[in-house]
């Protein structure tokens, strides 16, 4: 595996995003699904503050900082107080300009370097996991955009 497939991978997720959330309002970002579990724009915000571990793997600078994510990781508090998410517009403006840089640190990353192993792992197969766990969050997204009442978007 390299860093050209893994850029392939990213762009099928990106791609999946950006269906599943065109035309959404930050409104309907927020609607809480019942009985339990995140709304999208805590899904979004997850997938971006992940992003952000698998893009310093490859030695691009993260997108939000550790203050902003905070409120999107795992084991966070549902998002029910409007105050304190972030506007679904600024969550996907994000999300693109992570798309160019985790792109592009992946095809410059050298083959060699993801073939290193550190923790039992190789470096693609730690930039795999956070790819696969984003694409289970990016198919979250197509049962959470019909909760709002939209058409599934993706056929």
């Amino acid at each position: 595996m390299n860093g050209e497939f893994l850029a392939v991978l990213f762009s099928l997720n990106h791609h999946v995003i950006q269906v599943n959330t065109d035309g959404l309002t930050h409104e309907e970002s927020l609607l809480q699904p019942r009985p339990a579990g995140n709304c999208i724009n805590w899904v979004l915000g997850h997938i971006l503050a992940n992003r952000n571990s698998a893009m310093k793997l490859v030695e691009a600078p993260p997108i939000w900082d550790e203050a902003r994510a905070a409120r999107y990781v795992r084991g966070s508090r549902p998002l029910v107080d409007p105050n304190e998410a972030v506007p679904l517009a600024k969550i996907l403006a994000d999300l693109n300009r992570s798309q160019e840089a985790l792109l592009g640190a992946l095809v410059l990353t050298p083959d060699e370097r993801f073939a290193e192993a550190s923790d039992g792992r190789t470096l693609a197969e730690k930039v795999a996991m956070y790819h696969f766990h984003e694409a289970y969050h990016a198919g979250q997204l197509g049962l959470l955009r019909r909760l709002t009442g939209k058409e599934g978007a993706i056929r």
